[in-house]
């Protein structure tokens, strides 16, 4: 697994206007983010919310898989959100926690459909979280984002995913937009067509 972890973020995040809120945890996404986390070697998943209710609430859900009657039905889903799943109240408890783990301070990756200076590469961040030097934190906001006072921690912003700009249209869930991103820092890439042909002309000589 690489020294990286995956937080989403219910506070403090922005609304439609930028003005500050809370989210709602949706189960959905902790499902989703463990099981992308799993996938791409990612040590741990925080769902970062300040309500003990809200709290309550994933505990609940989770524990029917974990250790109820849906780890009977569906035992790699519980098994997962057991590896992967952690609740704390705010960003900095899942700061201490994977100092506690990791023996520092994880780098802040932070991520947003909205466009800023300074924005540093996926490759460039994707090299650096796999090379572990480093614990890593990758931050997802729910809602319309990460608020200035979030975004102003990180140590790298990653840049806007952009599709096929057919209509302009660019509002992920925050379920698509981290697998994507996931996959972005941590996938398996193709070789590219000319280190394809090189390799195969290779192989094909006596």
């Amino acid at each position: 697994m690489f020294r990286s972890y995956i937080a989403l973020i219910h506070h403090p995040v922005m609304d439609r206007t930028g003005r500050e809120v809370t989210s709602s945890v949706t189960s959905l996404d902790m499902h989703d983010l463990a099981r992308a986390a799993r996938t791409y070697g990612i040590r741990g998943t925080f769902v970062v919310h300040p309500s003990a209710v809200q709290r309550r609430f994933v505990a609940h859900v989770t524990g029917h898989f974990v250790s109820g009657a849906g780890r009977r039905a569906h035992p790699e889903r519980g098994e997962t959100l057991d590896m992967q799943l952690n609740v704390v109240p705010d960003l900095d408890g899942a700061i201490e926690a994977i100092e506690a783990r990791e023996g520092e301070k994880p780098l802040l990756v932070g991520t947003s459909a909205r466009e800023g200076d300074g924005a540093t590469g996926y490759v460039e961040v994707g090299a650096l979280l796999r090379g572990g030097a480093r614990p890593g934190l990758i931050l997802f906001g729910t809602s319309w984002g990460l608020t200035p006072e979030v975004m102003d921690q990180l140590d790298f912003r990653l840049p806007p995913l952009r599709g096929r700009e057919v209509s302009g249209y660019n509002h992920l869930s925050v379920r698509a937009a981290a697998a994507v991103i996931l996959d972005r820092l941590f996938g398996d890439r193709e070789p590219s067509r000319a280190a394809a042909a090189e390799s195969f002309e290779e192989g094909a000589r006596p």
